[in-house]
């Protein structure tokens, strides 16, 4: 029912403190407006005149709003404690998702991170609310009303007592029932978020391979079967609520029936029978309320559980070295590195490389590249091996000293929902407006600068102005271009998405940018080598070849192979 991470929350006992407080002042409230009903309705049936009950009756409407003053009083503690875990909850997940970096993004799925930074969280926030205020109530506010019920007449209160384990113990099996059910759901979500998303990036791609139908297709039955898992939660769900609601009637009518054939035996009194009967609906409310917003709880519990898992991953040990700025005497080794993905190997390699060159990393899809630029990042853990930056050894490359030094520019970039200027300046905002515009010009956006309403003031991101895989790569080109400070460069199969028009185009406006820095370039285009002074050649996550493009086009070995295979001819 309550994941034991909402009782790590910040304040959580503070405030359960506090919730628990307020429901003992509801429940007193509860008794205190059922004492002053029943004492009207007593006294008028006993003849007495409504003038005489004006106290009561003014008693009733005080204590009446009183109760559901408090209720008012939690929700508003509620809402504002819930969004503020909200809020530091997203924070520690975005957090967590740079510090750890393209490795938890790909093994969660980028739709799926997505809906659950933005929808989770959401659903988290109705959790907390929800899962604070109707646990607590359910485990207080019943129980002064039975002791009232127990003292005005113990045969009832034995009947609700009785009762109540009945209904929590078919309420939990029920629970189980729709914890698998919304178990099975929240996977469907997965799935339909992360193959939603995956196919709104490659749409152009999919339209020019005609293959667009066929995933909508696909699209399609994915949702249908969140859609079939979305129904069968709610089926639970709405039987579980049915079912509550009809013990808990059937408990209230038999107290019911038994008070009034007691009443016409002049067994008890009008006075307590009265009070249990309206006392008894108030004892099962919390319980009912809680199984209407069961369902709503699973989904919360779901997404914290999700968001906590990966909170949890681990993290690699960042280090500290004394490094100078990489110049053409620095130097970095990487000896028998090996890195795993859910302990299988994925890459092994052994190279070093010195001083400001360009560095192509060139081989099929799935063989290795983008893992060998991410471990080269820092965004990976090596299992063993020996790494040396300048001399001194490091267990990982997660040096700030090293990050610092890097730019990295992957297949598709990051726009943030600034305007045009903001998002070219991010990373180096002191930079000039004539810094800015020379950017522009060297990375090819000043004719889109020129069509653009406001000009670099223009809003980008979340819609406001729709931008091409061309135009985000000249705007990650242009903030290249204004850190000057950054030495080393990584690209990740930059230009995968683009066409080789536009390629062309923007490959003339990267290779100014390459000069006097180190480079790693990985990609599976082989016109890029032409301008690379080394070439690493991986397959299955090792490096089989290595050298400069005549000595492996002479050598005739793997790269002359790979070469003719991506230009789809034949060799012997």
């Amino acid at each position: 029912m309550i994941d034991k991470a909402v009782m790590g929350l910040p304040n959580s006992k503070k405030v359960m403190g506090m919730l628990a407080g307020l429901a003992v002042l509801q429940a007193l409230f509860i008794i205190s407006q059922t004492y002053m009903l029943a004492a009207v309705i007593t006294r008028l049936w006993g003849g007495g005149s409504i003038s005489n009950q004006l106290v009561e009756i003014a008693g009733f409407f005080v204590l009446f709003s009183a109760r559901h003053g408090v209720t008012f009083l939690r929700d508003k503690l509620l809402d504002h404690y819930a969004a503020e875990q909200a809020a530091y909850l997203r924070k520690q997940l975005l957090e967590k998702v740079f510090r750890v970096g393209p490795k938890i993004v790909q093994k969660q799925g980028s739709g799926n991170m997505t809906t659950m930074a933005l929808d989770g969280i959401e659903q988290v926030e109705n959790y907390i609310h929800l899962i604070f205020s109707k646990m607590m109530n359910m485990m207080i506010v019943p129980w002064p009303i039975l002791t009232v019920v127990f003292y005005l007449d113990t045969q009832s209160g034995v009947i609700l007592l009785l009762i109540f384990p009945l209904i929590i113990i078919f309420m939990i099996i029920l629970g189980y029932a729709a914890q698998a059910k919304a178990d099975k759901q929240y996977k469907s979500f997965q799935l339909l978020s992360n193959h939603f998303v995956d196919s709104l990036r490659g749409i152009d791609t999919l339209k020019m391979f005609g293959l667009s139908k066929k995933y909508g297709k696909s699209i399609y039955n994915t949702s249908e079967e969140f859609r079939q898992s979305t129904m069968s939660t709610l089926k639970i769900g709405i039987l579980s609520t049915f079912a509550l609601d009809f013990f808990t009637t059937l408990a209230v009518a038999i107290v019911a029936v038994l008070l009034g054939l007691r009443l016409i035996n002049e067994a008890i009194p009008l006075f307590p029978a009265l009070s249990v009967l309206i006392l008894a609906p108030e004892y099962f409310l919390p319980v009912r309320e809680f199984a209407n917003d069961y369902h709503a709880t699973l989904d919360g519990k779901n997404a914290l559980v999700a968001i906590e898992r990966v909170l949890d991953e681990p993290e690699m040990s960042k280090e500290s070295l004394d490094l100078a700025k990489w110049d053409e005497n620095a130097r970095l080794n990487l000896e028998n590195v090996s890195v795993s993905y859910d302990d299988k190997p994925v890459l092994s390699i052994d190279f070093s490389v010195k001083g400001l060159k360009k560095i192509g990393i060139i081989g099929m899809s799935g063989s290795g590249k983008s893992t060998l630029i991410n471990t080269l990042s820092g965004f990976l853990q090596p299992d063993q091996g020996k790494i040396e930056l300048n001399g001194q050894e490091a267990e990982n490359l997660a040096i700030e000293e090293w990050q610092k030094q890097l730019i990295y520019i992957p297949q598709d970039p990051y726009v943030f929902q600034l305007s045009l200027k903001e998002n070219l300046a991010f990373y180096t905002p002191e930079a000039t407006e004539a810094e800015i515009l020379e950017a522009v010009k060297v990375a090819g956006l000043s004719e889109f600068v020129a069509e653009l309403p406001e000009g670099l003031d223009t809003q980008l991101g979340s819609g406001a102005r729709p931008l091409s895989g061309g135009q985000a790569q000249r705007i990650a080109l242009a903030r290249a271009f204004l850190d000057k400070k950054r030495n080393v460069l990584l690209f990740d199969e930059p230009t995968a998405h683009l066409d080789i028009e536009t390629e062309v185009e923007l490959k003339e406006r990267m290779l100014p940018l390459m000069e006097d820095r180190l480079v790693f370039f990985a990609t599976h285009r082989l016109h890029w080598m032409r301008q690379m002074d080394e070439i690493i050649v991986v397959d299955q996550g090792k490096i089989v070849e290595k050298g400069t493009l005549s000595e492996l086009s002479a050598k005739k070995g793997y790269f002359y192979r790979l070469s003719q295979q991506m230009r789809g001819e034949e060799y012997a």
